[in-house]
């Protein structure tokens, strides 16, 4: 319920603090005194956007500020679920700024203005004049079945389920299309892999393949050259050892007498022995090397085909083939994992149908129920508002595919007089009409969701002074549960409810302000005797007015 409101530098109004009740609220007050201002206010708190034009002193910031009771609104879990200090008492601000900036409070703690609003939906309902346009939105009449079939637990896990669904469509769709651009190139990538891996590319040792290569390719040239080499060392008739073998004698002779000569000795039997040691060595290579005309065929045919995967992949060495392998394969692996990753989401995707349909038949067969309850409690209400032949038709029916409201389809018919069809009630209403089929409405769904405040902004537009009359009677009915505010013009209105509170512009200085005050029992008698008449109350006009509000 809305207990306080406070409001600095809005519009028209300088520093106005308001008072509000249970039960019904009257404001009342001339055309422009400021009553739409006051709407205005209310609506910053509940989210709406912010512009600097509303700044009354253009240097000084605005500030809004609602005291809200909640105990009885089981909302402790909404406030511990956004990190919010929770309050019996809760206080929303809104301050706008002189350059525009706009920051938004619940009891104290910052919030963005998308949970503003969310916390507002279930703290006040604002009916403006053209939200009777809303009449004929297909939104907003499910809403109405939703709010008396009274299945708001069952509709958030539908939607949450459903949010899920689509999110998990979104993702299969986005997998399905990768699959579906790897699948053009998988083949390719198959072929490639397989060029790779039969090449053996762990067996070959590319530097020592070209070497064996060079060898063989030059084998005759090697061979005679290390046949040559054997010759010079021990084989030709004058050779290096033999002439070694002659100078050693030499040296050995004199080695026990000089130092130097004898490590001259020693080193020339070292060298003897190396080049023994290499004579054998070279022996061996040469009778190692054999040309094999079949062998170099064989080099040439992978090393032939190691050049050409190094020309295709534009690379120079064997580990960057197996790297590109590797690549490869991790491609090919990926587009394995799609497939399976497609396969689950499928699974997981007709699941959640499945529960999705469970749930939307539910919802389905609660709104159905529903229907007859509304267009039976709308009859009557309309016969009470002197439209006695009205009718209200609901058509539900069925859509092919699933939405965020389940599957149901909804159209509000309606007739307002007796032998008329039914038709769109956006063609067939006049507005007086349409204000009582939405004060019906809202009366019926106003029970069923339990809504702390619901403010009416002239809701008797365009109806007469019975008529009126009885709207009040059933926002008194309505009052009883909850908390109404209603702005009129109409004296049958003004009469009803026990606080009454009146918008008035004065003059200061340079400047109109409007002020809002509650009427005492003599003020009230003269305000509904003024709405009464025209210019100066008369007597007849405030014993009406007295007659009206019960004090005669």
């Amino acid at each position: 319920m809305l207990g306080n409101l406070k409001i600095s530098n809005y519009a028209l109004i300088d520093n106005s603090e308001i008072a509000f009740e249970k039960g019904l609220n009257i404001i009342t007050g001339e055309t422009g005194a400021g009553k739409s201002i006051l709407l205005g206010a209310l609506g910053l708190l509940m989210g709406q956007r912010a512009e600097t034009q509303v700044l009354f002193d253009k240097e000084k910031k605005c500030v809004v500020e609602g005291e809200f009771e909640v105990k009885s609104y089981n909302l402790q879990d909404f406030f511990y679920q956004n990190e919010l200090d929770y309050s019996d008492t809760c206080i929303i601000r809104r301050e706008i700024s002189s350059s525009g900036t706009s920051r938004a409070f619940v009891n104290d703690t910052p919030v963005n203005l998308n949970l503003l609003k969310e916390l507002s939906s279930y703290l006040v309902d604002i009916h403006s004049q053209h939200q009777t346009l809303a009449l004929g939105n297909g939104q907003f009449q499910l809403n109405v079945l939703d709010a008396v079939s009274m299945h708001a637990s069952l509709l958030d896990e539908y939607r949450k389920d459903y949010k899920n669904y689509k999110s998990i469509q979104k993702d299969l769709a986005v997998i399905q299309e990768q699959e579906a651009n790897s699948r053009k190139e998988q083949d390719y990538l198959q072929f490639q892999f397989n060029e790779l891996e039969e090449a053996d590319l762990e067996k070959i040792n590319q530097a020592e393949l070209e070497e064996e290569l060079e060898t063989l390719n030059n084998a005759e040239d090697i061979k005679r050259s290390l046949m040559q080499s054997i010759g010079l060392i021990s084989d030709s008739e004058v050779n290096i050892l033999q002439m070694l073998a002659e100078v050693k004698p030499l040296l050995n002779k004199f080695s026990a007498k000089n130092k130097s000569i004898e490590a001259l000795a020693e080193r020339l039997n070292s060298s003897i022995l190396e080049l023994k040691d290499l004579n054998n060595e070279i022996t061996s290579v040469e009778s190692d090397i054999v040309y094999s005309p079949s062998r170099i065929d064989e080099i040439n045919g992978m090393l032939d085909k190691l050049y050409r995967l190094q020309k295709k992949h534009n690379v120079n060495s064997v580990d960057a083939l197996k790297s590109i392998r590797e690549e490869i394969s991790s491609k090919l692996n990926t587009i394995s994992s799609l497939e399976e990753q497609i396969k689950k989401l499928s699974v997981s995707l007709d699941l959640i149908k499945k529960e999705l349909l469970k749930k939307a038949d539910q919802l389905h067969q609660n709104r159905t129920k529903a229907v007859n309850v509304i267009e039976n409690n709308v009859h009557e209400q309309l016969a009470l508002l002197s439209m006695k032949n009205a009718q209200l038709k609901i058509e539900l029916s069925k859509e092919q595919d699933l939405n965020n409201n389940g599957y149901s389809k909804v159209s509000f018919l309606f007739s307002a007089n007796k032998g008329s069809d039914l038709n769109e009630i956006s063609k067939v209403a006049s507005g007086g009409e349409l204000s009582r089929l939405m004060l019906c409405i809202k009366n019926i769904t106003a029970k069923s969701r339990q809504l702390p405040s619901i403010i009416f902004d002239e809701i008797d537009t365009g109806v007469s002074g019975d008529v009126a009359d009885k709207i009040g009677l059933i926002l008194n009915d309505m009052a009883l549960n909850m908390q109404i505010v209603a702005i009129t013009h109409l004296p049958q209105m003004a009469s009803k409810g026990s606080n009454h509170l009146f918008v008035y512009k004065e003059d200061v200085k340079n400047r109109t302000i409007s002020h809002i005050k509650k009427l005492s029992k003599q003020e009230r008698i003269e305000e509904v005797a003024k709405m009464l008449s025209t210019g100066k109350p008369t007597e007849t006009a405030l014993q009406n007015a007295k007659e009206l509000l019960n004090l005669v």
